[in-house]
C-alpha cells in the first residue's frame, strides 16, 4: 500500500479521493487558500477531515517533506494537482512527487491553461502527469498522458469537466497502478511554452470581430465571465448566442432589447448577450459577505 501526501483544491481534487479508493494510505492534505468564487477546497478539506489527516494552508517547504518523511519514512508519494507554489526541495526525503497537470504537455504549461485551449481553437486537448520539477513550472518528465479530442462548440466548464474525468481515470491507472514503472520510464517533455495567468483584455470582448469569435471569447470564459462594453455600460458576460447576417450597424451597437436580452452588432452579425451583469460574481458576493 502507497502512503500519499496530497496538494491542491477542488479544481482537480477527485485525485485525491480517487487514489484513496484505489487503496493508497492518504497522510496529509496541503492545500491554500480559495475566495469561495472562483477557488474551492471545501470538498478536499472535508475528504482529509473524513480521513482524519493534519491539513496546511501555507506553501510547502522542504522542512514540511522532511518532517513527513521522519514520521513516516520516505517510501510515499507527493501528489500535486492545483497547487500554485512551486515545490522544492524533496528529492532525497521522498520517493516520488508528481504533478497532475489540465495540458497536453508541453503546450499549456502554467496556472490554468483551459482558456487558451478554446481561444485559440486546439482540436486535442488532455491532463499530463509529470514528475514534479524543482525548476520551473510544468516541466518535468512526462509519465503519463490522456488526450481527448475537443468540439468546436466547447465551452469553459465541459473542457473543465472533461479535464478533471481524465485526471480520475490518470489517479486510477496508470497511478495508481504503475507509478514505479512509469518513473522509471518517464520521457522528457521537448520544447514547450508557459502559458500565463489570463488578463482583463484576454476576457473583453471586441465586436469588432466576427460572431464566431466573440461568442469562441465567452464559451472559454463561460462563468468566469467575459468584459464587454456596450454603449456606456460596462458589463460581465455570462453567455451570449449570436448569428451571422450582413448588416450596416456599428459593432458594438446595441440594435434590439427584450428584458435582459440585449443584440450587439459584430463584425458579421450579431451578438444576444442572455446572462449578464453590471457587478461581477466576485463583486456581488463581496457585497453580500
Amino acid at each position: 500500500m502507497m502512503k500519499f501526501a496530497f496538494a491542491g483544491i477542488d479544481f482537480l481534487g477527485g485525485v485525491f479521493e480517487a487514489l484513496a479508493t484505489a487503496g493508497w494510505q492518504p497522510i496529509k492534505l496541503f492545500t491554500r487558500p480559495c475566495d469561495g468564487i472562483y477557488d474551492h477546497n471545501e470538498m478536499v478539506v472535508a475528504q482529509a477531515r473524513r480521513h482524519r489527516l493534519p491539513i496546511q494552508l501555507s506553501r510547502i517547504r522542504a522542512g514540511d517533506i522532511e518532517a513527513l518523511s521522519a514520521e513516516h519514512g520516505r517510501d510515499w508519494v507527493l501528489v500535486v494537482a492545483g497547487y500554485p507554489w512551486l515545490i522544492t526541495g524533496w528529492p532525497g526525503r521522498v520517493r516520488y512527487a508528481l504533478n497532475l497537470h489540465p495540458s497536453p504537455l508541453p503546450d499549456g504549461r502554467g496556472p490554468y491553461p483551459l482558456f487558451r485551449a478554446i481561444l485559440d481553437s486546439y482540436e486535442t486537448w488532455g491532463v499530463t502527469a509529470h514528475v514534479l520539477a524543482e525548476e520551473g513550472f510544468d516541466t518535468g518528465d512526462i509519465l503519463a498522458q490522456d488526450l481527448f479530442s475537443l468540439s468546436a462548440a466547447e465551452t469553459h466548464e465541459t473542457l473543465l469537466a472533461r479535464c478533471q474525468m481524465a485526471a480520475l481515470r490518470l489517479a486510477r491507472g496508470p497511478i495508481a497502478r504503475e507509478l514505479p514503472a512509469r518513473w522509471r520510464a518517464a520521457e522528457p517533455q521537448g520544447d514547450g511554452a508557459y502559458w500565463p495567468r489570463v488578463t482583463d483584455a484576454d476576457r473583453t470582448l471586441d465586436f469588432r470581430q466576427g460572431v464566431e469569435d466573440v461568442l469562441r471569447r465567452v464559451r472559454a470564459f463561460g462563468a468566469i465571465e467575459t468584459l464587454a462594453r456596450v454603449g456606456d455600460t460596462r458589463m460581465f458576460v455570462v453567455a451570449a448566442d449570436g448569428w451571422t447576417e450582413p448588416h450596416r450597424h456599428a459593432p458594438g451597437t446595441v440594435v434590439h432589447r427584450h428584458r435582459r436580452h440585449l443584440v450587439v452588432a459584430a463584425r458579421d452579425g450579431y451578438v444576444q448577450i442572455t446572462r449578464w451583469s453590471t457587478i461581477s460574481l466576485a463583486d456581488a458576493a463581496n457585497t453580500v459577505r
